[in-house]
């Protein structure tokens, strides 16, 4: 445990520079919403109009049913950035998907934000932003360990500098990723068991604020 708090203070650059990409991420995905077309706001504003209906009178999948698939798709990141980090070729692949994790949570909230005002940004921060709050930090600290494994890779291999034992390193960053899926696991709970519960309860503000937008 005290070699995983070392490596991750050495790697405190890192953190920076994946969290800076990141937020460059959301401020482009939030800058998207605002270049669509009055043809692609409409069609958004009617799909996000008809869910939140859909919430409101039926609920959401039963959880047992919706947790394996929202921890699938939370484990497959990881899993991911676990596999570039191995491979020297793959460090721009971390980068993308770090930039990509933010350009859809940027567009997400822009899109609620820019239909429904306050609404829409009440129904982000239930629905979106509370698992997000601990499962961008993990992919950030995952995409920083993978990428410092990359580097040494990339040091050793590649630009020929003095070789160092690989198997230390490796373990170290198995055991991270390892780590950084199980506090996933704990966190599509929250995401499958809380999140719906929070929904439910300003979809009905949003349902009457699609009602008075329709009637205009």
């Amino acid at each position: 445990m005290r070699n995983l708090r070392l490596m991750m203070k050495e790697q405190t650059p890192l953190y920076i520079f994946v969290g800076v990409l990141f937020l460059v991420g959301v401020v482009f995905g939030a800058l998207i919403v605002s270049a669509l077309t009055m043809d692609q706001q409409q069609e958004l504003g009617d799909y996000l109009g008809n869910f939140f209906v859909t919430v409101d009178q039926q609920g959401l999948p039963a959880a047992p049913d919706s947790y394996w698939s929202i921890a699938a798709l939370n484990l497959k990141w990881i899993g991911l950035i676990w596999i570039l980090g191995l491979s020297v070729i793959g460090l721009p692949g971390i980068l993308i998907l770090d930039f990509l994790k933010g350009v859809l949570i940027g567009f997400t909230v822009g899109c609620l934000v820019s239909q429904y005002s306050w609404h829409g940004m009440l129904f982000a921060l239930v629905s979106v932003a509370p698992h997000n709050l601990v499962l961008i930090p993990v992919l950030l600290v995952s995409s920083a360990a993978a990428i410092a494994f990359s580097l040494q890779m990339i040091r050793s291999r590649v630009l020929g500098q003095r070789r160092t034992p690989v198997i230390r390193p490796f373990t170290m960053y198995t055991i991270l990723s390892l780590v950084m899926a199980l506090l996933i696991l704990g966190i599509s709970s929250f995401e499958t068991y809380v999140t719906p519960i929070m929904m439910r309860w300003v979809t009905p503000s949003l349902v009457q604020a699609v009602t008075t937008l329709g009637l205009q």
